[in-house]
This record gives structure tokens, C-alpha cells and sequence, in this order.
């Protein structure tokens, strides 16, 4: 008689294979009985602090990811230096098992690059997994700007050079550059005004002291009505108001990219590792209770397997580096 113990990482394996748990059926496509990965618990390192959209969208994709997987994540957030310290542990952590994974933000692998040094190399130290999910972005402007719809408020930008004025959560952010990229692709001259952080800025913009904010904290006041909107970031239109166009409808928004989500692993990671999890995550997102709750946390899913979401990256990094330079954006 065999009376050796079952461990629960085997048994969440076996009920995964057998298609028994919580009605899981498509075990072969991440988990195979020829590969034991994974045996322990999974580490995701979150550089940024907890309760941010990175720290948010990582653990709604990645519980369900391991649950698929049959082993639970341990979620360690290292904020610091615009995620350079979680980046940096996660390449020196020894061995690259496959056992240890990263978030990373658009800003992280396709932005600080260009603007500060870095103690590693994000293009040869980090490999993509997957993309998780993408913020959207409102275009919050101040009810007092005299415009009904964009064309008008890029009419008015025009006229009034130097007058028009866009608050971002700081110094080389994404959100700046969003405010850079509107003025090289609609030929006016907002002037940036940079606070330390997303939050204070959008108190000026309730005020009238900006004009304009590109960021996710402007959504509840365009849904409520304190500011006008003529535009979202994102690939799709924002249910919190639906009548409104996405940039890219409008024909612009078509340089640079999307303040997205994804997971990286350290370069040395076996492929089999990085191909099961990229194929956990891509069946998480298909579950509609998670993209409820992706989508009330203001972002949704947008899964892009190991490929594509690599060549995102590279090409990102190339439209964010040209923006950065014709912007003369500097720390």
C-alpha cells in the first residue's frame, strides 16, 4: 500500500489535467504530463507599489493564470527608481528557472531607456512572455476651453499658442509623452506642466489652473460630467462613455503606443516555462468575470502571446525613443 502524501501542488496538477476543476478543460494547451513545470509556487515581481494599475492588472490575470497552472503566485512588490529595482532583481535572481517572473509597464522596457541609465540592458537581460492588459486613458480637459469636439479644440490650440497648458504625472512619464505625442501629430504647442504625480494634477484641471490631462485619473470626472472629453487612449472606446471616439478613430494617436501591462522573464528562462505561462495567461483573459473586473479597475484585457507582445515591444521602444528626441524631453 502506497502511503506516501499527495502534495497539493500535484493534486492541483492532476484535477487540472483532468479537466475537473472549476471545469478547466484546456489543460494540454498549458500543462503537459511530459513536463513537471510548475512544481512550486510561482513568483511575480511587481516594481511599482501596490494598488497601481500595474500592481492591479497583475494580480486579477496572474491568480487566474495560476490556478490554470495549478500552483499559487506570490506576489512581491519592489517599487522603486521607475521599476529599475524590481528589474534588477529579477535578472540577478539565480537560477533562471522559470520560477520567477516581472511586470513591466510600457514606460519600463520602451520609455526610461531613452532618458536615464539603466543597470542592465532591457533588450538583452529581459525576454517577453505575454501582455496582459492596457489602461485607458481619457483626454480630460477643463469645461472652460471654449471646444465641442476635437477638431475645435485643436483649432483653438492653434490659435492660441503657448496658452493651452497639459499637466502629467511627472517628468518623462507616459503621460507626458501622451501630451507630446498630441502636439506633434496635431501641429499645436501645449505647454507641459509636470507635478509629482497623476492625482494633483487633476486637481488643477478641476480647477482651470491646466487645461488638459492625458491619464486614466481623469475617467471618473469625464463619467460624472466635470470635464469634457473628446477622445480616449486605448484601442477600443471606454464603456463609462461609449459615445465618446477613441484618438485613433479620429485619425491620430497613431505614433508611439498604448500604456499596456505585461510579464517578462530573465533571459536564460526555459522556453518551456515562458511558453506555458504565456499560454496560461492567454486562456486567464478569456474568462469574462476577470475582464469585469479588469475593466471596472479602468483597463482591459489585451493578450498578445510571446511573439507579438516582443515585437511590440521593439517597436515601441524605437516610436517612444523618435518621440523623446523631436520632443527634446529630458530628465
Amino acid at each position: 500500500m502506497d502511503n506516501r502524501r499527495k502534495t497539493p501542488a500535484k493534486v492541483g496538477r492532476r484535477l487540472f489535467l483532468g479537466g475537473t476543476a472549476a471545469g478547466l478543460v484546456a489543460a494540454p494547451a498549458i500543462v503537459s504530463a511530459q513536463n513537471d513545470w510548475p512544481n512550486k509556487q510561482i513568483r511575480v515581481v511587481i516594481p511599482y507599489p501596490p494598488g497601481g494599475p500595474s500592481d492591479v492588472t497583475t494580480r486579477i490575470v496572474l491568480e487566474r493564470a495560476g490556478s490554470l497552472l495549478g500552483q499559487s503566485i506570490l506576489f512581491d512588490n519592489k517599487a522603486g527608481a521607475s521599476g529599475a529595482i524590481g528589474a534588477e532583481h529579477v535578472i540577478k535572481s539565480a537560477p533562471a528557472d522559470g520560477y520567477t517572473f516581472l511586470t513591466t509597464t510600457t514606460a519600463m522596457v520602451c520609455i526610461t531607456e531613452h532618458l536615464q541609465p539603466l543597470p542592465y540592458d532591457t533588450s538583452k537581460d529581459l525576454v517577453a512572455v505575454a501582455r496582459t492588459a492596457t489602461s485607458w486613458m481619457g483626454m480630460g480637459i477643463n469645461p472652460q476651453v471654449p471646444a465641442n469636439d476635437l477638431q475645435e479644440f485643436i483649432a483653438y490650440a492653434k490659435a492660441n499658442p503657448g496658452k493651452v497648458n497639459f499637466g502629467s504625472a511627472g517628468l518623462a512619464t507616459i503621460t507626458q509623452l501622451y501630451g507630446e505625442i498630441f502636439n506633434i501629430e496635431a501641429g499645436v504647442k501645449m505647454v507641459h506642466v509636470p507635478y509629482k504625480g497623476s492625482a494633483p494634477a487633476t486637481v488643477d484641471l478641476l480647477s482651470g489652473q491646466i487645461q488638459v490631462q492625458f491619464d486614466p485619473t481623469t475617467l471618473p470626472h469625464i463619467a460624472a460630467g466635470r470635464l469634457k472629453c473628446f477622445a480616449v487612449l486605448g484601442e477600443k472606446r471606454w464603456p463609462g462613455k461609449p459615445d465618446v471616439p477613441t484618438l485613433k478613430e479620429q485619425g491620430l494617436g497613431k505614433i508611439g503606443g498604448d500604456a499596456w501591462y505585461g510579464i517578462l522573464a530573465a533571459r536564460g528562462t526555459p522556453q518551456a516555462a515562458i511558453d506555458r505561462m504565456s499560454a496560461a495567461i492567454g486562456e486567464a483573459v478569456k474568462d469574462p468575470a476577470l475582464n469585469e473586473k479588469l475593466v471596472a479597475s479602468g483597463n482591459y484585457s489585451s493578450f498578445q502571446d510571446t511573439k507579438t507582445f516582443q515585437a511590440t515591444i521593439e517597436r515601441e521602444r524605437v516610436s517612444f525613443g523618435d518621440i523623446i528626441r523631436k520632443a527634446d524631453i529630458r530628465i
